[in-house]
């Protein structure tokens, strides 16, 4: 029964996982083929948050539509074949979640890397912890920060969205949160600063995951 209990819906990427690396390293791999500018790992920080189609879109500014395709489809070919082995939870999330299961927590997952791919490291790096709601982009749900998949969360859990903090690195996960009408968390570990997202609505900033229980707890 999960109606009453306490809930936390995670973002993925640059939340409880980090995947800068891959992401850049596939992203570039593409671009070179193509003889197209590559980016340092840093600037991949501000491509991402949005999906595949926002980071291509980012990462190819002033290019053709055409060639905007023909990288979307060179980097989904890239990056889907596998689970990539540089992509690891940050330092201190599994504490987190230990702590977490032993407090009976809800655990959810919204993010927009692609649905199959959100589920299938949710499935390898997290699969001890239980999340009972996972979701990444989907054609027929949009994307954050449309709030639409975090009330749909909600809705399963028969949780309010008052009552549900909503944990992310980047100033669509806190829009997504506010949106929502959600508590939102905003961390520091990942690919933006705390002046995005203080300025995009969070509630809380923290620093390290543990720090998360303090905010819970207060």
């Amino acid at each position: 029964m999960v109606a009453g209990k306490k809930t936390i819906i995670f973002d993925l990427d640059g939340t409880l996982i980090d995947s800068i690396e891959d992401i850049a390293v596939c992203m570039n791999k593409v671009l070179e083929k193509l003889n197209l500018p590559i980016y340092e790992i840093k600037d991949y920080k501000y491509f991402v948050g949005s999906g595949v189609d926002v980071l291509v879109e980012n990462a190819l500014k002033g290019s053709s539509q055409e060639i905007k395709n023909e990288v979307l489809k060179g980097f989904k070919k890239e990056y889907d074949q596998k689970l990539h082995t540089n992509t690891k939870p940050y330092e201190g999330i599994y504490e987190l979640l230990d702590e977490l299961k032993k407090l009976n927590y809800n655990l959810a997952v919204l993010s927009n890397k692609p649905h199959d791919f959100t589920v299938a490291y949710v499935d390898y790096l997290f699969k001890d912890y239980g999340f009972i709601e996972v979701h990444g982009q989907k054609k027929e749900i949009p994307r954050k920060p449309d709030p639409i998949g975090a009330i749909n969360i909600a809705t399963a859990l028969n949780i309010p969205c008052e009552e549900i903090f909503f944990v992310g690195d980047t100033m669509v996960d806190m829009q997504t949160a506010k949106s929502a009408k959600m508590k939102a968390i905003g961390v520091l570990w990942g690919f933006r600063d705390e002046e995005e997202l203080l300025t995009n609505g969070a509630d809380f900033i923290v620093k390290h995951p543990l720090d998360i229980l303090k905010v819970i707890h207060s």
